[in-house]
């Protein structure tokens, strides 16, 4: 056996039989089916055709110096091949459509739409697949922003906008010459409907031309902060100053001067209307031994939203008090009817003295005629009556009567 396989015939025999073996098996496994036709090479089974829609077109230019108009945003792109790849493209639309205008001119061109990143078993045509372009020279410039106020007119009845603050009060805008000359306003609108007080918003700037369109530009920045203070209904009021306690023994008020005069208050407009004054600032006396500054709150009405100052200054003037007696004055009698007669009958005169206390300054230049004593008739029947005598006189000053009461009798007219 060793001696036939040491045979170079023996193993050159051996070596064309599987040669042989090998050539029939490899002929058999390619062998077309007999009930199978052949396909010809130009009739690819896996061929398709297909549509994707909306590519965005890229282009390509000196972004920094120029500003290209005319590019359409998106075509569609007819593609056709090997339903695989047709597929994959439909799918991922990891291809894409460009112009490319580096080595163009500033001016208008028609520029034939490319495709690049595409499968190379795809064919591919762009619809459309020539674009009309312009190119021109990138220009910047700032404008300054005016404010919109929408709404105005549902503010409340008084209410009113006031002098807008913009932040940043300019913006820049960056496009070519072309639409910089084209541009008219640049605005920041605000909303005011039923504001009732200052509205803080953040505003988008909008670009327009003299005709009202909008300009596609570049804006920087494209917010800006608005602040529009809201001017409500005012009304400047008058206040009564209301006394409380009493100066030490020996003193009078020589003058109590308010800073400032009159209070401006804010609200509604059917609650100013109704207002006159306000009442409620007081003083106390007992606590003013010199003269002094006191600071005293101001209230607010019932329906007030706010008012201007929120304290006043008084400023009060003391003196050493001193007195002035006046004789004899008439004591006028007010609310009678004209159908009813008066008399007198303690004191039978109808007069009486009154002394009057206060600051030197205060009651040297008061006449006899400032001060009037009067009996209040009203709603009185016939017959006789003592009554309470009033007293009226200049500010600053207190009195005394000879008597607080008088005596009289009323009666029908004959």
């Amino acid at each position: 056996m060793d001696k036939l396989m040491n045979s170079h015939w023996v193993m050159r025999v051996i070596a064309l039989f599987m040669a042989l073996m090998l050539y029939a098996s490899v002929n058999i496994e390619s062998a077309p089916s007999v009930n199978q036709p052949s396909t010809p090479l130009s009739q690819s089974p896996t061929a398709d055709k297909a549509t994707v829609t909306e590519v965005p077109v890229v282009t390509y230019f000196d972004q920094e110096n120029l500003v290209v108009t005319g590019v359409t945003e998106s075509v569609n792109v007819n593609l056709e091949g090997a339903t695989s790849s047709l597929t994959k493209a439909r799918q991922l639309r990891d291809f894409e459509v460009y112009a490319d205008l580096t080595k163009l001119s500033i001016g208008t061109h028609r520029v034939k739409l490319k495709i690049k990143n595409l499968s190379e078993d795809l064919k591919a045509s762009i619809t459309p697949s020539v674009i009309t372009v312009t190119i021109e020279e990138k220009v910047t410039k700032d404008f300054q922003v005016e404010v919109d106020f929408l709404n105005e007119d549902k503010l409340e009845e008084g209410y009113t906008p006031d002098q807008p603050i913009v932040n940043p009060n300019s913006i820049r805008v960056t496009a070519s010459k072309e639409l910089i000359d084209r541009i008219s306003s640049v605005k920041a609108a605000v909303n005011l409907e039923n504001a009732e007080e200052t509205v803080n918003r953040e505003s988008r700037i909008t670009i327009y031309d003299s005709d009202g369109n909008i300009l596609p530009v570049e804006v920087e920045p494209t917010v800006v902060d608005v602040t529009v203070p809201i001017k409500s209904p005012s009304k400047a009021l008058p206040f009564k100053i209301i006394r409380e306690g009493e100066l030490k023994k020996g003193l009078s008020i020589s003058s109590i001067e308010p800073d400032p005069k009159e209070i401006t208050v804010f609200g509604p407009m059917d609650v100013l209307d109704k207002l006159e004054f306000i009442d409620g600032v007081t003083v106390d006396l007992s606590k003013i031994d010199k003269d002094t500054v006191i600071e005293v709150a101001v209230p607010i009405p019932e329906g007030i939203k706010k008012i201007n100052p929120e304290k006043l200054k008084i400023n009060v003037d003391v003196d050493e008090q001193e007195e002035k007696a006046f004789t004899d004055q008439e004591i006028k009698a007010v609310g009678l009817s004209e159908a009813k007669n008066l008399e007198f009958i303690e004191p039978e005169t109808g007069t009486q003295d009154v002394k009057i206390y206060g600051a030197s300054n205060v009651i040297k230049d008061i006449k006899s005629s400032d001060i009037e004593l009067y009996i209040n008739l009203s709603d009185l029947s016939d017959g006789e009556h003592e009554v309470d005598v009033e007293v009226n006189g200049p500010q600053n000053i207190t009195w005394s009567l000879e008597n607080e009461k008088v005596k009289v009798k009323i009666s029908s007219a004959s």
